[in-house]
């Protein structure tokens, strides 16, 4: 923008020789506004996938073998393992003219151990965004 400095006169003064130039100066004027330049949409979405998991189960199953001893004993005999047995004695008191301690049986435990292979549908979630660039009317931006 020019501006023109009025205080000088603009003809020749006729008692000198001195001409007047007048003098310009230009300023500057800054605004800014705000424009929307583009515009984004994200939107999710879960994805489910059945996948087949696979696995070994291990186990463990007990046989209880009742093994007749019918054999007179002193004191109650102590549990004991023999191999993989694990022998509980069972005892009785039987009243005749004496008390006699009678081992009336064994019971004779077995562990077998076992394992198995299973397959179980699993549904596992895997969410995902899109992004989708939305285009902007000349109508909708913002000045300040």
């Amino acid at each position: 923008m020019a501006k023109h400095i009025p205080d000088q006169p603009t003809s020749q003064d006729a008692s000198s020789d001195t001409e007047i130039i007048p003098l310009t100066e230009e300023e500057l004027r800054l605004d800014k506004r705000m424009v929307t330049t583009g515009k984004v949409r994200v939107q999710t979405s879960v994805d489910v996938e059945t996948e087949l998991v696979k696995a070994t189960l291990d186990g463990e199953t007990v046989e209880v073998t009742r093994v007749p001893v019918d054999r007179i004993v002193d004191q109650a005999p102590a549990i004991r393992t023999e191999n993989d047995v694990t022998i509980i004695p069972i005892l009785e008191e039987v009243l005749v003219v004496e008390k006699r301690l009678v081992l009336k049986e064994e019971l004779h435990v077995h562990k077998r151990r076992t394992t198995e292979d299973v397959e179980a549908p699993v549904e596992l979630r895997k969410q995902r965004a899109v992004i989708e660039r939305v285009p902007v009317d000349d109508d909708t931006s913002t000045s300040t």
